[in-house]
Parts: structure tokens; sequence; C-alpha cells
């Protein structure tokens, strides 16, 4: 196999954009993950339940990768389909009392706040709002807010690592100690980090939820959640299914009937694990922490950070307004701009693709998400696009 390389895109070799920079929405499929794949498909095409028996099993491998990619252990994490699917496990499977508080920040993407909402019509909540504008400006500016909500009680603090339209990385580890110092929980979407920044969920995370199709870089409907295990105990599997049982499977080996239906539920984050996982996507996403692993988070995210520092000065310097926090503590790997005035938004997204840069315009504003196959030398070739783009449009007008 190819080693991967940072700034090397050698195991993407059909990737067709000039500079592929939308890795906050769907990140490409390098070789390796495309062949586990076909791999895992062919034996299930040849095997049927055999393919499943020789692949469910190395499941546990993918249970231990990931745990070691959050600094948790493997009985804390289950599969889920998707980031929301772990938000609304632990929306609607806490202890809930009528008037608990639950904060959430204006400007998440909605898969942090719509569970939350449901929840809080079921079970009779208060939905405690914050702006992330008081982060924008600085940590302790958020921090002091965020005391204040707190101070008057709070059940679970709902906050994304980073967050989707700005590329904010919220200071968990100083969210978690506050939450804790006044008796509340922290519930982490990690989606926009996990692969490209690091997340650490020892230091005081309760609970955290990812998929994997944007910088894990593996396939769409793999997922996993965290549970802390000092969390474990109280957690009420509200939406458990038949996988959530202890021994669940047992009634289907053996020379005995075993079938029962009051079989106590597993404790903790895998009493979640409803049905069948999607064995073929998480052994692909198994392919993609390898190669992650081998370059290693930290790594990967120092190089992205000095690509997007290029990318912002020359962004700046034809009249963009960057949105990227100036502490480098709060920097992700996204990297979010306001277009000048007299430039449509979704215009000049549309000549970018044209001409082969791939990037997004969420909620008013142009992303760039690059992963470690970016090299540094694409900055300057995207900036002579960016300039043939904005005179293109600029004609027109």
């Amino acid at each position: 196999m190819v080693e991967p390389k940072l700034g090397d895109r050698a195991l993407f070799p059909d990737l067709e954009a000039t500079a592929y920079l939308a890795h906050a929405a769907i990140s490409p499929l390098s070789d390796p993950v495309c062949e586990r794949i076909a791999e895992v498909a062919n034996d299930y095409g040849r095997g049927g339940m055999v393919g499943f028996a020789r692949w469910a099993p190395r499941l546990r491998e993918v249970r231990q990768q990931l745990a070691t990619v959050i600094s948790a252990e493997p009985s804390e994490i289950a599969f889920v389909a998707n980031t929301t699917q772990g938000v609304i496990d632990i929306a609607f499977g806490l202890p809930w009392r009528k008037g608990d508080r639950v904060v959430l920040f204006d400007g998440e993407f909605p898969a942090n706040v719509t569970p939350w909402q449901q929840a809080a019509e079921e079970f009779d909540l208060e939905l405690c709002w914050l702006s992330l504008d008081a982060f924008q400006r600085s940590v302790e500016e958020g921090l002091a807010e965020l005391e204040r909500a707190l101070d008057r009680g709070i059940r679970v603090v709902a906050v994304s690592a980073v967050q989707y339209k700005t590329g904010l990385r919220m200071p968990l580890a100083e969210m978690a100690a506050l939450c804790h110092k006044y008796g509340a929980e922290i519930f982490v979407d990690a989606i926009q980090a996990l692969g490209a920044t690091p997340v650490d969920v020892s230091s005081g995370i309760d609970y955290l939820s990812s998929g994997s199709h944007k910088h894990l870089m593996g396939p769409e409907g793999a997922g996993f959640l965290y549970v802390a295990e000092r969390c474990a105990s109280t957690l009420k599997p509200r939406l458990a299914g038949w996988l959530g049982h202890q021994d669940p499977a047992a009634f289907l080996m053996g020379d005995e009937p075993k079938l029962r239906y009051d079989a106590p539920f597993t404790r903790g984050a895998q009493a979640l694990e409803i049905g069948t996982s999607n064995v073929i996507g998480l052994a692909a996403l198994g392919a993609s922490i390898d190669l992650l692993n081998i370059l290693g988070v930290p790594a990967i995210h120092a190089h992205v950070d000095a690509y997007i520092d290029q990318l912002e000065a020359g962004l700046v310097e034809r009249g963009f307004r960057s949105h990227r926090a100036k502490v480098p503590a709060l920097r992700s790997t996204l990297l979010s701009m306001t277009v000048p005035d007299d430039v449509r938004l979704s215009k000049l997204g549309a000549g970018l693709r044209h001409r082969g840069v791939v990037c997004n315009t969420p909620d008013g504003l142009i992303r760039f998400a690059p992963h470690w196959p970016n090299s540094h030398g694409e900055v300057p070739k995207l900036l002579e696009v960016m300039d043939l783009v904005l005179s293109d449009l600029r004609g027109r007008a």
C-alpha cells in the first residue's frame, strides 16, 4: 500500500477536483477505504452470512480504534448510524426531571439542536440559548457567560467541538470543568473535529457523538457514540433495541432454546446499539483511521493550519473578511469568509466548482476545509482561480 503523506493525494487517484476543500461536508474516499469496502462486499457476495461471520468480529478492532481516537475505553463506545442518532440517544436517554434546563448555542448545526428541542417537548424541559459570539471574542468572555447560565441551574450543556459555520474550536476542557463544578453534564457533537482536530474525552466530556464521513474520511452511515463510564449507570435506554440486552444473540446459538424477552440491558453506551450495524461502513472507517494514525491528528492539524494561514492571507488581500479565531487554540481546520460586497456568494461557489475548486457556502459564508491530502502548493493556484472567477463575475455585473 502507498503510505499516506501530508500534502500528497496519491491515495486519491480518481479525485477530480483540482483543490478539494469540502471535507467539512463529505470527504472523498481514499483507495484503502474503497478497497476495504470492496473486500467486505465481495465476502458478503460470496458467502452471505459467512461474510458477516468473518467481518462482524473485526468490528471490535474498529471499536478500539474509535476509543483510542478520543482517549476512551472500548466499553464506552457504541456504534450508531450518524451524529444525529447519537444526539437523539442521549437526549431521550437521560433521566430527566420536569423543568430540567439544557444549554444550546445559537448558531449550532441543527443536528445538535433538534433532538434537544424534541426532548424538551417530550419531558417538559427548558431550553436556555447562549450566543457563540462571546466565545468568538475570547475564551474568558464565553466561559463567563456559560458560568452565569450554569449558576442558575443546568442539567446538560450541548455543544459542537468545532462550529460548522465559522470553524470556531470550542474550549471543551474548560467548559467541561465548569459544567461539573455546577453539577451539569456536557454533550459534544464532534463531527467537525475528529480526524483533523484533536479531541480528548478524558478532559471531562460526558457524552460525544460523531459520524465518519467528514474529517474521519470514512463512508456515510457509520458513526459512534461515547458515554463516559461514570455516566453509564444513570442512562435510561428508552430507545433500545434487541441488541441492547445482555448477551442478545445467545438464543441464536447452542442446542437448547434460550429465547427470552426479560434479559437486562447492557450497561452504558452499548445498550443503545439498537440493531445490526453497518459492517461495511464501519470496516471501511477502520481503514481510514489506519491512515490517520500513521500521520497523527496533531500533525494533520498543523499541516492544515499552515495551509489555511496562506489561504486566509490571500483572500483577505482580495477583500474577503475572515471569521477565523484570532487565538490559535480556538482554530480548527475550517476557514470561513464573508465574500466582498459586490460578489454574489452562490455565483462565486458555482464559479469555483466549475474551475475545479470544491468548497461550501453554509449560511451566507464561503467555507474552505482542507485535509491532509491538500498540498500547500495548491494555495497559489487556488488564488489564481479565485482571481479568474472574481474577474468573470465582476465583468458580468
